[in-house]
């Protein structure tokens, strides 16, 4: 099915993101990726882990819906909205670039998932 592999793959982003933010927020891959300088990147540090176990937190809702297989339709919708109004609030206030990255796959997903593919 379609739109368990969506979910699959924005659960999987999800996990990446919690590592980056909780783990290696201030190398220079992740100070890339959110565009930080190394000085902001080490001050707010355990800022970005917490906001990395909330992404964690959306993984496993997602992956939670998953493997419940049909009964787990509601968990699937519920965490796909939360990954959507997360990346919309993202793109908002970050980076534009998150709208595309994060927003857009959680809201093709519902449509995939209610849709039956």
């Amino acid at each position: 099915m379609i739109a368990n592999i969506l979910i699959a793959v924005i659960a999987a982003l999800h996990i990446y993101i919690l590592v980056i933010e909780m783990f290696l927020s201030t190398t220079p891959r992740a100070r890339r990726a959110f565009n930080l300088t190394g000085e902001f990147a080490k001050t707010t540090r355990v800022m970005a882990a917490n906001q990395g176990l909330y992404n964690g937190f959306l993984a496993a809702g997602l992956l939670t819906g998953l493997v419940m297989g049909a009964a787990g339709m509601a968990f699937k919708l519920f965490f796909l909205l939360c990954v959507a109004l997360a990346g919309a609030f993202g793109a908002a206030t970050a980076t534009g670039k998150i709208l595309f990255i994060r927003t857009l796959p959680a809201l093709l997903a519902p449509g995939a998932l209610l849709a039956g593919i």
